[in-house]
């Protein structure tokens, strides 16, 4: 299966995806570490992909989402960005919502 379409049906299958650097357990940046913290805080749980561990999504992920850097939240299929604008959502408010309503499609 190429590339592009291995993120297209990882991104569809899995109403919340974090691609990221490293792992929950182990974030390997903070901006991915935060990313985790943030989702965690919303008692919601998450897929996630290490870019480490498959160079070829790491690469062409960019191009899948044309946003350059990492991490990647996509929430029902739809990029919501990376750590700050995660960060902003959820000082607002509307992270928890968007979260709440992927987990209420998924059922």
């Amino acid at each position: 299966m190429e590339v592009l379409e291995r993120i297209k049906k990882q991104v569809e299958e899995n109403p919340v995806l974090l691609y990221m650097k490293g792992t929950p357990q182990f974030p390997q940046c903070g901006f991915s570490g935060r990313a985790v913290q943030l989702l965690q805080a919303c008692g919601v749980e998450f897929a996630y992909v290490n870019v480490f561990e498959d160079p070829e999504i790491r690469e062409n992920l960019k191009i899948f989402s044309q946003w350059p850097t990492f991490p990647q939240l996509f929430i029902n299929g739809e990029l919501v960005g990376g750590s700050d604008i995660i960060m902003e959502l959820f000082e607002k408010g509307e992270l928890q919502k968007m979260l709440g309503e992927s987990t209420a499609q998924a059922e």
